[in-house]
This record gives structure tokens, C-alpha cells and sequence, in this order.
């Protein structure tokens, strides 16, 4: 079929739309017709990342839709259904099997290549090849082709616009807070934790936190609208560049001495610092951010104080099961999350793009006229 979609032509390059021919769905494949795409970090990063022998590519990852058609082995999903998708994985694997699908062997293959596991093309241009299956999904764009192990059906009476950052940058945010910090359970009386960066997936884990019960969070960031969110979920708010003191002085003033947990979502090699020297002894920092080829780690602080520092790929989850639990959490008012959307046309994806990197919005979401 004939459809729409923003192309990535040159590394780094600007989004192109452009027409392009979509397979129809194989048997284990599901076309799902979009209506909102989340445009996260990764979506700006990865391009610039490729050699110009992987474009013109499709990203977006974070789609919300209708599914038009199913292939003949998808089970639990029909034409008709309301679907969140988010990253793939196989299933089958070691990782896999024990739950930990974030960590899937196939990952690289499966969300990074640009084409089906067997190697062939989802999407052409005239004669060219147009990489997609960029997460299973490439959902920038009118129509695209996903995968039962990564589409979540939801209620129909659900805004799909709102759904859609839970695809990735809400569940990521969010799952550090309840599979790391809270490990799957309760907050522990009297730690705190630090969030280093209240963007897209630092306020989710905010509003995550805050949300759960967890005693004390601490927002830092120089951007005093997005510290101002923060604040009305709960958070102590921090502007790292206001010349006072040191910022993992005053993350320790806040918290009693230091933050039990730690999440640097900027990947800012000086941020990440500040976030480890701002734990208490045997706390944890969880680096999310994509960016930083490398950071530096203190390597005496980590030694004396038994810190962990660690990453986190989306958050621990399986998005199968974490998508309906964040729902669910929505719908009951402990993941309030809402605010953070800011809706544009498809066609202002440059628009969108610039308002996020300036800090105007923290998750642009492009919609499709219905």
C-alpha cells in the first residue's frame, strides 16, 4: 500500500515526508493505522548515528493506532482494536524467558537494523529501500507495520494521543521508579530519591515516585517551567545554575543526607557525577540518558561508599504488562501524567522538534488528522 512518512535522508538530517510503498502485513505482522506518535530522543539521536549505507530511514517508536489488518498467526489482536506499541523482542531467548525482555539478544536486530529479522525491507521508495522497522514500528508515519509482542490493546475509549509516550519515554521513566527503586513493591520509610533531569522520562519517574509514596524526590533541573511540574507532583525542585551551593550538597540537604536512589535521565558526563556524589552510602544511580559515548565514575567514592551505578533499559519493563499497569495507574490518579503532552499536526514535526529542545514542551506528540 501506498502511504506517508518522515524520512531521515542524511545522518542527522532533517525530516523529509515523502510517499512511500508499505508491505501488507505477513503472517506474524499487524498494519496498524496511526493516530499519535510520541517523538522521543531516540528518534533525534539514532540518525545521526548511521552511516548514510542505513538511509533514508523511518524512526518514531512510540505509536498509538487502529489496527487494519492482522496476519494469520497474530493471536489477541483483531481489526478494529485500539493499540500502544513499543519496543520488540523475540521471546524466546534466555532473557526473554526469565522476563527480562528489555535485554533481549535480539534487540539489535530486532529494534536497530532497518528491516525484518530475515532481512528484507518493510517499506521502498520507487526502486530505493527505505529502512524502517525501527522498533518494530517506524511510526512516523501514516501506517506501519508492527508485531503482536509489541502492540498493547487498550480500551477504545482511551485518548491514544495521551497513551502514546507510554510506548517508551513514560514507561521508562516510570519502570526505573517501580522495578528498580521500589524493586516491585513498597517505598521504604525514609529514602529518598534524586531525579537529574525533568524532561520527558525524569518527570514520568516524578510523577511515578511521588505517585507510589516515596517520602522525598528531588527534581534537578535548569529549566524552571519543567521544575515547576515537578513541584506540583510533590518534588523538591532544584535549579543546578542558580550559583549556591554545590548540587549534590543541596540534594543531601534535602534528603537527610543523601539520596537512596539516583536517575540521570540527561547523559550528561558532569550531571552524571553530580548524581552519584549526591547518593547516601550503598545508594544507586541509574543512568538512562542517551548521548555520552563515556562518563566518568568516581571511582574512590564508589569504592568507599559502596554506591552501585548501573543502566536501565526501558525501565526494567515488559511492555505488555507495564503499558496496562500504567494505565491502570492513570486511570486511578497516581500517574498523572497528562500535562506533559503537547499535541502538533504531523506536518509540524520541525516545530515540535525545536519546541522540546528548547525546553518550551517536554513531549511533543504528533497527531494525525481522524
Amino acid at each position: 500500500m501506498r502511504t506517508r512518512a518522515a524520512l531521515v535522508e542524511t545522518p542527522g538530517g532533517p525530516f523529509v515526508w515523502s510517499d512511500v510503498e508499505l508491505d501488507d502485513p505477513r503472517e506474524d505482522e499487524v498494519l496498524v493505522r496511526i493516530v499519535a506518535t510520541g517523538l522521543c530522543h531516540t528518534d533525534l539521536t539514532v540518525p545521526t548515528m548511521l552511516p548514510q549505507e542505513m538511509l533514508p530511514v523511518v524512526v518514531g517508536h512510540e505509536g498509538t493506532g487502529v489496527v487494519e489488518a492482522v496476519g494469520p498467526a497474530v493471536e489477541g489482536i483483531e481489526v478494529g482494536d485500539h493499540v500502544v506499541m513499543s519496543f520488540r523482542s523475540c521471546r524466546r531467548c534466555g532473557p526473554c524467558r526469565a522476563g527480562d525482555v528489555g535485554y533481549c539478544e535480539q534487540t539489535l536486530l530486532l529494534n536497530y537494523m532497518g528491516m525484518r529479522a530475515d532481512g528484507s525491507a518493510t517499506m521502498r521508495r520507487g526502486d530505493q529501500t527505505v529502512f524502517g522497522s525501527f522498533f518494530g514500528q517506524s511510526s512516523l508515519a501514516r501506517h506501519s507495520l508492527a508485531y503482536a509482542d509489541n502492540c498493547v490493546v487498550v480500551d477504545k475509549s482511551l485518548d491514544l494521543a495521551r497513551l502514546a509516550p507510554f510506548g517508551c519515554g513514560f514507561q521508562t521513566g516510570a519502570g526505573t521508579v517501580l522495578n528498580v527503586v521500589l524493586g516491585g513493591g513498597e517505598p521504604r520509610p525514609g529514602e529518598a530519591l534524586a531525579v537529574f533531569g525533568a524532561g520527558a522520562v525524569g518527570l514520568a519517574a516524578i510523577a511515578a515516585a511521588c505517585g507510589a509514596g516515596i517520602e522525598t524526590v528531588v527534581a534537578v533541573d535548569p529549566v524552571a517551567s519543567r521544575r515547576a511540574v515537578a513541584e506540583r507532583y510533590g518534588a523538591v525542585a532544584l535549579d543546578p545554575t542558580d550559583g549556591s551551593a554545590a548540587v549534590e550538597d543541596r540534594v543531601k540537604e534535602a534528603t537527610g543526607g543523601g539520596a537512596a536512589y539516583a536517575i540521570d535521565t540527561t547523559a550528561l558526563p558532569p550531571v552524571v557525577l553530580q548524581a552519584q556524589h549526591s547518593l547516601r552510602p550503598r545508594g544507586t544511580l541509574v543512568a538512562l540518558g542517551l548521548g555520552a559515548p563515556e562518563y566518568t565514575i568516581d571511582a574512590i567514592d564508589l569504592l568507599q561508599a559502596g554506591k552501585v551505578v548501573r543502566s536501565s533499559i526501558e525501565g526494567e519493563a515488559d511492555p505488555l504488562t507495564m503499558i496496562p499497569e500504567l494505565i491502570a495507574r492513570r486511570a486511578r490518579g497516581s500517574f498523572d501524567v497528562d500535562d506533559l503532552v503537547t499535541t502538533y499536526p504531523f506536518e509540524d514535526v520541525d516545530r515540535a522538534v525545536a519546541d522540546s529542545a528548547s525546553g518550551k514542551v517536554v513531549k511533543p506528540v504528533l497527531v494525525w488528522d481522524q
